[in-house]
């Protein structure tokens, strides 16, 4: 029999850290963190990691392991993931991935397609080139040569961006026909898929009271003190959504009440990216996270039975 891993996913926001804390302690679970932003050191308010007492109830992995300048991607995640699991499996411990990464949850559900080696050359060529001309004109090239790469690679995402090109140069073939033909069918875990999601009025409600949460709680002191040490908001972690909004008010681009509805007005945007991902994933089941905890419960134990 496959090991069995415990997914819980859904859009940023929506409510899934709670929900898996109480399913942890239920079955006597850890956590492995799917989420592209926590990864990084001294990015904990705009990440929304879990706090101090959340992890010493329950152990989460795969938070904090890099430096905000360090590299992360879907291979890696992988790579740790499938370590840290077998490590909470020969503890007798079940294990619990929760994030809105699809493509990490992918990765480690379905294996990674193999493409074409990395180009140092190129990859410096098409990121010289991003920073002279701007990334909507790679952006644009993609989508010229491959529309559906482009349609899932949000505009400021450089790094997804110069990969879809660089795979593309190397090879003449386009990244979706790469991943089409591999067929993502490595899948070495038994999963249980549990989706949540909300109303979207109810969801965007709570995405603006969180990103307005998180200036309370000092998301711009947070993102100076990342500026002082001496990292770049060019950097790929720091471009993500609260942190490239701040530090434009701190360049004073933009004022605070200003920066801060673009930051609400980008996550809203990212949830509905999310959700657009995930439901293409027939294993999912949806619940509302409030309203059927009983029946998320139930499921997980029937699944793990």
């Amino acid at each position: 029999m496959k090991p069995k891993l415990v997914i819980i996913l859904g859009p940023t926001g929506v409510g899934k850290s709670e929900v898996t804390m109480d399913v942890a302690l239920e079955i006597g679970g850890e956590i492995i963190n799917a989420d592209s932003q926590q990864v990084y050191r001294l990015m904990d308010i705009g990440t929304g990691k879990p706090g101090p007492d959340q992890r010493r109830k329950v152990p989460h992995h795969l938070i904090d392991v890099i430096e905000p300048d360090g590299e992360f991607n879907a291979a890696l995640f992988r790579q740790l993931a499938v370590e840290c699991a077998q490590q909470i499996w020969s503890r007798g411990k079940r294990v619990i991935v929760c994030g809105g990464t699809g493509l990490y949850i992918k990765a480690l559900t379905q294996g990674l397609f193999v493409g074409p080696a990395r180009d140092p050359e190129l990859r410096e060529r098409l990121q010289a080139e991003a920073g002279e001309r701007g990334l909507a004109v790679l952006h644009d090239r993609l989508r010229d040569v491959d529309p559906e790469a482009a349609a899932s690679i949000h505009p400021n995402d450089g790094h997804r961006i110069i990969r879809a090109l660089e795979v593309f140069e190397l090879s003449g073939k386009r990244l979706t026909r790469w991943q089409g033909e591999h067929g993502f069918g490595e899948k070495q875990f038994e999963s249980l898929k549990i989706g949540f999601n909300r109303e979207r009025k109810e969801l965007y409600d709570l995405i603006n009271g969180r990103c307005a949460e998180m200036v309370e709680r000092g998301l711009v002191e947070e993102v100076k003190r990342l500026l002082e040490k001496g990292y770049s908001p060019d950097l790929k972690s720091l471009q993500s959504i609260g942190y490239r909004h701040m530090a434009l008010y701190l360049r004073g681009a933009v004022s605070l009440e200003e920066a801060l509805s673009l930051m609400q007005r980008d996550t809203r945007h990212l949830a509905r990216r999310q959700l657009t991902w995930f439901r293409g994933d027939k294993e999912i089941q949806w619940f509302h996270p409030e309203k059927e905890r009983g029946k998320i419960l139930a499921t997980v134990r029937a699944f793990l039975a």
